[in-house]
């Protein structure tokens, strides 16, 4: 309940009557100061006026008095600049280091901002402030959604930074590592991401010219060879295809050429899963865009429009896949296994757009980041659980920049419940 105390606090969600100390000296706030999430005092540079004196500095906040105790305050140099102690409830006096006294407030928070925190809290309905979203202004929403969306793209970026590092700050790889994660979509997101860090681009790029070394390298890192990983009653007929054959061949070779070991095939999910999203076929499909050598970070920052982009994602598989979705399948009637046009949307979204954020704010190019957010701003919103939540509220979820804000808001807001950093639930409280 103290952060429903610095969140009174710092919107100056103050009872009506006026404020004193517990001495019964006039407080007047100015300013409440700026909240640190770190070490140290609550709130900095804060103003205040007590019985007619100005004061600048640090406030602390404490449920009671006498944590400034427990929490060992009294000791520390940092709360010497304290210039006034604000609690629900003074069970005691406190002091600075020197001994001298520190003005106290008692400020309560008023009963109807605590009932209505608690009712979020308790709310099992999704999302919990429903009842005012239909009722925030146009500007509100738009603020705050485009706040999310930077803020979901700083966290991609720092995602995709690592990817770079770890690729020896090739570029190139961390783009196709983004690309690879995501042709999880979600359900074996965590398993290509393992698979994309197990592989040798150096040693791939000397068989680029030669798709079958290329899936047998590919494959092979992700266990996708091992009997075991196949469904059980596949396996027999799956050892006897010359197709599959010549990949472990070649992965043998490979593996003990540049000293590979694969994943472990538990990482794999297979169960109720559409056959064109297999891992096997997307497997094939990474196989294939590889393969292209058209996939680069260049290449996707000097394309023009979204289309172009799709275009250079739209990759099919070698011709076995056209008939199989997992290695001794009985042969389905020859369809080429292309991207679809939503897997390929979801890709926009979610790994070329963050990807090229990235690039883009290394390189200091703000024209890419521009056609970063004019691109999520042109693709269809995704329709799942969240937004779906949302448009029954009344919130308009119109492209894929809502979307994405509207799952980083739930995510990193909503299930931890988060309400008091949330602009919706500030407006919730406030209407109290």
């Amino acid at each position: 309940m103290e952060e429903l105390l610095r969140y009174v606090w710092k919107h100056r969600l103050f009872p009506l009557s006026p404020l004193k100390t517990i001495d019964g000296l006039p407080v007047e706030v100015i300013d409440p100061g700026l909240s640190n999430p770190n070490a140290g005092p609550d709130f900095s540079g804060a103003k205040v006026i007590i019985d007619g004196t100005k004061w600048a500095g640090n406030v602390e906040l404490h449920m009671k008095a006498s944590d400034w105790f427990l929490h060992h305050h009294d000791e520390d140099e940092r709360y010497d600049s304290i210039i006034l102690h604000v609690v629900c409830e003074s069970d005691a006096t406190i002091h600075r280091r020197d001994g001298q006294l520190i003005p106290q407030l008692v400020l309560p928070i008023p009963d109807t901002v605590r009932g209505r925190y608690e009712a979020l809290l308790q709310e099992e309905h999704y999302p919990p402030c429903y009842h005012i979203v239909g009722d925030l202004s146009k500007l509100t929403i738009h603020s705050w959604l485009s706040a999310l969306l930077f803020e979901r793209l700083e966290m991609r970026r720092a995602q995709i930074l690592e990817r770079y590092e770890q690729h020896e700050k090739n570029w190139n790889d961390a783009l196709f590592a983004t690309i690879a994660r995501s042709f999880g979509f979600g359900v074996n997101g965590e398993a290509f991401d393992t698979w994309a860090r197990s592989i040798p681009f150096r040693a791939v790029d000397k068989h680029r010219d030669n798709l079958l070394q290329i899936e047998a390298i590919f494959f092979g890192q992700a266990g996708l060879l091992r009997p075991e990983a196949l469904p059980h009653y596949y396996r027999d007929e799956a050892q006897k295809e010359p197709y599959y054959q010549q990949l472990c061949h070649e992965y043998d070779f490979l593996a003990h050429k540049f000293n590979l070991r694969p994943i472990s095939t538990s990482l794999w999910l297979f169960a109720r899963m559409r056959p064109d999203n297999s891992p096997f076929v997307r497997m094939a499909q990474l196989a294939m865009l590889y393969y292209n050598e058209s996939l680069s970070a260049a290449t996707l920052v000097g394309l023009p429009d979204k289309e172009n982009i799709l275009s250079l994602l739209r990759v099919g598989t070698s011709p076995y896949w056209n008939t199989h979705f997992t290695f001794g399948s009985t042969p389905t009637i020859n369809r080429p296994k292309v991207v679809g046009d939503a897997s390929l949307a979801l890709l926009l979204i979610n790994a070329v757009a963050p990807f090229l954020f990235t690039y883009a704010r290394h390189m200091g190019d703000d024209a890419t980041q521009e056609k970063v957010l004019n691109l999520l701003e042109q693709l269809p919103a995704e329709n799942n659980y969240i937004t779906r939540s949302w448009s029954t509220c009344g919130l308009n979820v119109g492209s894929a920049a809502d979307s994405q804000a509207l799952i980083h808001l739930k995510r990193l807001y909503c299930e931890r419940k988060d309400c008091l950093r949330c602009r919706i639930g500030y407006q919730y409280l406030k209407k109290g």
